[in-house]
């Protein structure tokens, strides 16, 4: 009798270990094919079956599908990371398994057009313009007024996003997109919004349920680091049920409803207004689990194989996390205090990705982040006390690289307070 398998197309370095995770836990063989399965590090780490293969060549995945088909028993193919994500849906369609429209995810993941959809069926977004090139930037930032975000139409973990308050920003932002620096995936195409400000709302949905809405915050202007979240997040009734209706608003306007989709919002003068739509999970779904023991990752992956989801929740408690993030650039002497942040009472996870003697160059998007500190309990108070007090034990030194005729001196020690 053939072997079970799930092909996960690509993988992340957050939620790419999770779905493996949740794939073994479902008694299935999970199969990685990537373009450079070195760089999902977790696979060798684990002994993870992966193959290599050009994952922007729909053909040559449907050949290497077919080939493994031949040995296993294909229950389901799917993705996590977004990039890939229509090229899964087209394979589920090619070998008739349960999958996404592929045409709504290409559609949700060019920003542009996900925004004249959205602005076509209603839906509450920032003023937008669409550039290619700096002279369309400081016409259309003019239009809007200033401060500006200035985006790539097509893109995830916040590369290439700033906030430009000044023609200044504005210009270097502009130069260092179409100057070679910025590694784009589709033709250059620059997204210049208003900045909606206020606080920041994430809607995880699964089908067209809301499962929950957390809070998130990110480091220091003008980039957008996440640094710290909590879930699910302290609103009033009416604050809940004004983003719960914006947010299931976005999926029929999307073309969305099939599996998981990830909605980022503020809360502005005028209420929930749609930063983002993402046509997938959302980095980090543990504090979904921690709070309501909905495993969004395994039911994913049920929903993939055809078989009945379970999206009811277990229990109600409140989970946080805090993104350990560099202060300086350098190179990092110490990271030290992990155990004994594990070791607080409600502590569920601290994790770390970085080594010492490792170079630290900032890029203002997700390839900041050294690690992350996890709790929870059954209130908000409690779980943010023992959050701060795991983060507080952890602290590390970043030696500044030296100068051109600067003798390198150490600097003082950082902290996740930084």
């Amino acid at each position: 009798m053939a072997r079970t398998a799930l092909i996960l197309v690509e993988g992340t370095r957050y939620n790419g270990p999770l779905y493996v995770q949740a794939t073994q836990r479902l008694g299935l063989h999970p199969i990685t094919l990537s373009a450079d399965p070195a760089w999902c590090d977790y696979l060798a780490a684990k002994s993870i079956e992966a193959i290599r293969v050009n994952t922007d060549n729909l053909d040559a995945l449907i050949g290497e599908c077919s080939r493994l088909g031949a040995t296993y028993d294909i229950a389901g193919i799917t993705s996590a990371q977004e990039s890939v994500y229509a090229t899964a849906g087209k394979l589920c369609r090619h070998f008739d398994l349960p999958g996404p429209n592929p045409t709504s995810i290409e559609r949700c993941c060019d920003k542009f057009t996900q925004r004249q959809l959205l602005a076509e069926a209603g839906v509450p977004i920032p003023a937008y313009r669409v550039a290619a090139n700096a002279a369309d930037v400081q016409k259309f930032a003019a239009e809007i007024g200033l401060p500006v975000i200035v985006k790539p139409t097509v893109g995830s973990g916040s590369s290439g996003v700033r906030l430009c308050r000044n023609v200044d920003e504005l210009a270097e932002h502009t130069t260092y997109l179409l100057g070679g620096k910025h590694i784009w995936r589709s033709s250059p195409r620059m997204l210049v919004e208003e900045f909606a400000q206020g606080p920041f709302y994430v809607a995880h949905i699964m089908g067209n349920e809301v499962i929950g809405i957390g809070a998130a915050d990110f480091g220091p202007p003008p980039h957008f680091v996440f640094r710290e979240g909590i879930f699910p997040a302290l609103l009033t009734d009416e604050e809940h049920r004004r983003i719960v209706d914006v947010s299931l608003s976005c999926l029929p306007a999307l073309g969305l409803g099939w599996g998981p989709t990830c909605i980022e919002l503020r809360w502005t003068k005028r209420g929930p207004v749609v930063i983002e739509v993402n046509p997938r999970l959302g980095g980090g779904p543990e504090p979904v689990q921690l709070a309501y023991g909905v495993d969004l990752i395994t039911e994913h992956i049920k929903l993939v194989i055809g078989k009945e989801w379970d999206l009811r929740r277990r229990h109600s408690h409140i989970a946080a996390w805090r993104s350990l993030l560099p202060e300086r650039d350098g190179t990092l002497d110490w990271i030290d205090g992990d155990s004994r942040a594990a070791a607080v009472p409600g502590v569920t996870e601290v994790k770390l990705c970085v080594e010492p003697k490792a170079p630290i160059v900032r890029k203002g998007d997700y390839r900041d982040y050294m690690g992350h500190v996890m709790a929870v309990s059954p209130s908000h108070a409690r779980t943010e006390a023992i959050l701060q007090r795991a983060v507080d034990s952890i602290s590390w030194s970043i030696t500044p690289f030296p100068t051109v005729g600067e003798q390198q001196t150490a600097a003082p020690y950082g902290s996740a307070q930084a």
